[in-house]
């Protein structure tokens, strides 16, 4: 895409409500139970079986309020939970526009510790940046794939921690637990070997709280996130299309792949008589 290569994103469904919840829902409003077609929603005000309720997979009733009325909050009470790995930061800030869904993310103020201590480490080997290179290569942090890129991408965040390193007495003391800042000189001159007591040792809290200006768009991003599927309905039809970012839409794709059915048709005119 665009002479670049990537990776696109991996989607995994975590959980998902059912529909039987969202049906009784929509009887409530009317007093239309003895009109369902599931049994067990025809009998939910005298016996719930709320097994049965939750494996219902199809609902006329819900089908005709989406379709026809276009009576879309009923269908809120349907939820689906996703894990998202390895989308981009740049994603996530179009992603997180959508305001109705939970969304949680993994922080770069606690996992950055291995690009800290690539970089700590690297400042004992005879060619520091290679040495940097060589370990955020292998940390795989980024969506795009292109190595000849990413020694460019690389280059500037070793460049802006050396920046920040020699303006900032502290920054050691800042980027290393208490606990592990002895290793730094049993390990001189051997990054090599600095660089595995660290990965090992305690990491810093915090951590990223100083250093997350080295972070780019391009820095892959794990979240588990999950929507009611009236906004889901919103996140697809604005994201997998052709309108939208192409990262996003990966995004949208993905997701979309491993959406039962039974919600699809109630949310997606392709799905809609499936």
């Amino acid at each position: 895409m665009y002479q670049l290569a990537y990776e696109k994103p991996k989607v995994t469904l975590l959980q998902e409500s059912g529909l039987g919840v969202a049906e009784i829902a929509a009887r409530t409003c009317y007093d239309s139970f003895e009109n369902s077609e599931n049994e067990a929603v025809k009998n939910a005000m005298q016996h719930l079986d709320i097994d049965a309720i939750n494996a219902i997979a199809d609902s006329d009733l819900l089908k005709n309020l989406a379709w026809v009325h276009h009576h879309h909050s009923i269908i809120e009470h349907a939820t689906l939970s996703y894990l998202i790995q390895g989308t981009s930061r740049g994603v996530l800030q179009e992603h997180a526009r959508h305001r109705l869904q939970a969304i949680s993310v993994r922080s770069t103020r606690y996992t950055m510790s291995s690009v800290i201590n690539a970089f700590i480490s690297s400042l004992e080997s005879e060619d520091p940046f290679s040495f940097f290179l060589e370990k955020l290569l292998k940390l795989k942090l980024f969506v795009i794939t292109d190595e000849a890129y990413l020694a460019i991408e690389i280059r500037a965040i070793f460049d802006k921690l050396f920046f920040q390193y020699e303006r900032d007495r502290e920054f050691i003391v800042s980027a290393v637990a208490k606990s592990s800042l002895p290793y730094l000189e049993e390990n001189r001159g051997d990054a090599k070997a600095l660089f595995e007591k660290l990965q090992a040792g305690k990491k810093k809290r915090n951590v990223g709280d100083k250093f997350k200006h080295i972070v780019s768009d391009n820095w892959k991003v794990d979240m588990v996130v999950t929507f009611n599927i009236r906004s889901l309905k919103n996140y697809f039809d604005l994201r997998d299309s052709g309108a939208a970012w192409f990262q996003i839409r990966w995004l949208a794709e993905a997701m979309k792949e491993v959406t039962p059915v039974k919600y699809l048709k109630l949310i997606d005119k392709e799905y809609k008589n499936k």
